[in-house]
Parts: C-alpha cells; sequence; structure tokens
C-alpha cells in the first residue's frame, strides 16, 4: 500500500512492518524547515511484541543550535504525521549528539537496530569513531521511553 500525500523528499531507510501493511521510514530531511536545526537523522526500526517493529528517530542538531531538545523532538513526531500520515507512526524521536557512522559516511542502522534490539553487537571494523556506539547503546536499549 502506497504512502499518500504531499511529495516529501528526504533518505529512505530500513522497511518496518506495521500490522500487515509494509511501510518505508521516511525521514523528512530535506523538508524539513531550517528552523528545526537538525544536522543529521537516522530511523531503524525497533522489534515492538503488538506490530512487529517500530520506528525510532535519531537527530543531531547543528552546531550552535539552542533549541531544546524536547522541542525539537516533539516538532520532528508532529512534521512526520503532517507530511507522511498516521501510518508512519513515529512516535519516539531522540536527540543525540552523533551517529555512528562508517569511514565512508553511511550510518550504522543495522548496529542501532540489533542494539536497540537487545543484542550485543559488535563494533564492525569499518566503524569510524566506536566510542559514539558505546554513547549511543544505553540510549538505544532504552524500552521504557514513552513520547
Amino acid at each position: 500500500m502506497p504512502v499518500t500525500g504531499p511529495p516529501v523528499t528526504g533518505i529512505l531507510l530500513d522497511h518496518a512492518d506495521r500490522h500487515t501493511v509494509r511501510v518505508s521510514d521516511t525521514v523528512p530531511h530535506a523538508a524539513t524547515p531550517p528552523s528545526l536545526d537538525v544536522a543529521e537523522c537516522a530511523v531503524i526500526g525497533v522489534a515492538d511484541e503488538l506490530k512487529g517493529q517500530i520506528p525510532r528517530g535519531f537527530v543531531v542538531l547543528k552546531a550552535g543550535s539552542d533549541r531544546e531538545p524536547g522541542e525539537v523532538e516533539a516538532e520532528l513526531v508532529q512534521l512526520v504525521r503532517t507530511r507522511i500520515g498516521a501510518v508512519a507512526s513515529l512516535k519516539d524521536v531522540t536527540v543525540v549528539a552523533a551517529l555512528p557512522k562508517t569511514r565512508s559516511g553511511k550510518i550504522l542502522r543495522k548496529t542501532m537496530r540489533g542494539i536497540a534490539d537487545g543484542h550485543d553487537e559488535p563494533i564492525p571494523s569499518t566503524v569510524d569513531d566506536p566510542g559514539v556506539i558505546e554513547t549511543l547503546r544505553p540510549v538505544l536499549r532504552r524500552a521504557d521511553r514513552t513520547p
């Protein structure tokens, strides 16, 4: 079932199963208003007992941003709901200091997803800064976060 609505340019990420509908998580990075101060973002599908997987978003704010993380998180949740629709069901966005990347710049979503699902994921040899993954582990494993 295709997602309809206004066109959103952005990054198509991991697929997440929601009920019986397969939906691509779309982060409207390019469509995000500059006022949100988002420098980078990633969405991963994490295991959910009821829905199969649910999306969790992680954003890095632009250098020098003085916006409150909670304010940006709430605005992004509302933006995705408005532009993509409730079917995206993105309700959990977290502002982080950095996202784990390979030396070539790809975000390590598979590693992030494994950690969030409770697996003891090894740090890939291609990671640019292993400290970023270690810093994110407690954030990714936080199952009690409710928006």
